[in-house]
């Protein structure tokens, strides 16, 4: 989160409190960009017509009434526990189909493991990112990746990132812990892997580097050489996910389900 301990959701639909996005409709025909005309050559029916179906198929779920297949609690990283942010706290979506993931964000909380998972749980935050890393290594999931999470003040980088939050504050070093730069450094890599994101200092970022973000984490006592070196280490080694569970993050989804 960095400064006052909140993310920005600039990209929140204007008008809509739950956080979601109008239906679409479905398209009617092929559009213009189906058509590739180049050199005199023109795109057979045939290529128009597949082209039509495909959108068709990645479009069905968007027509009034309808929404994709989803499991709730399902987990997009095996070493996570999942607890739901409030629906207001990010934007139903269909990624990478509807928008390529191509980055992931590290953040700090400002704050407590439970205080993180509390305020993301709230409607009136109106900002959260898909996990949370404690300082004792235990990840939680509150955002499926497919979503977009109203986390960096930036409506592009939020449709195209990945959010992680770390326990602690920016100006306390000794709050990045071992384990919590090994547990983040494996859900990165798993993040990377996953989207075939390049694991370097372009594509892994702070919020600080976000444009236009008035934030400052993870602040100046990141170690991002010690922490890109274990991403590439677990990108290479075999899965080793972190800790499924924790007493903390049990009791808070249990309170969200009450």
């Amino acid at each position: 989160m960095g400064n006052n301990g909140s993310t920005r959701a600039s990209d929140k639909p204007s008008g809509k409190s739950s956080g979601r996005p109008s239906r679409k409709k479905p398209a009617e025909g092929v559009s213009r960009r189906a058509l590739l005309i180049g050199g005199g050559a023109v795109v057979t029916a045939g290529t128009v017509a597949v082209l039509a179906r495909d959108q068709v198929k990645r479009l069905w779920w968007q027509v009034p009434g309808i929404e994709k297949p989803r499991k709730p609690g399902e987990l997009d990283y095996a070493g996570a526990t999942w607890v739901a942010a409030s629906e207001a706290n990010w934007r139903r979506a269909d990624r990478p189909d509807d928008f390529p993931i191509d980055r992931v964000i590290i953040h700090v909380t400002q704050g407590s493991f439970d205080s993180a998972v509390k305020v993301f749980q709230d409607p009136a935050h109106q900002a959260a990112t898909h996990y949370i890393v404690g300082q004792d290594g235990r990840v939680v999931q509150m955002i499926r990746e497919l979503d977009v999470a109203y986390q960096a003040g930036n409506r592009s980088f939020n449709e195209r990132a990945v959010g992680i939050e770390h326990e602690g504050f920016v100006d306390r070093p000794k709050d990045l812990t071992k384990a919590m730069y090994e547990s983040s450094a494996r859900l990165t890599a798993s993040i990377c892997a996953r989207h075939g994101i390049p694991v370097d200092r372009k594509h892994i970022i702070g919020h600080v580097e976000v444009p236009g973000t008035d934030h400052t984490d993870p602040g100046p006592h990141w170690d991002w050489d010690r922490y890109m070196e274990l991403v590439r280490r677990a990108a290479t080694a075999p899965p080793s996910p972190a800790p499924a569970s924790s007493a903390s993050a049990a009791s808070a989804s249990a309170k969200a389900s009450g």
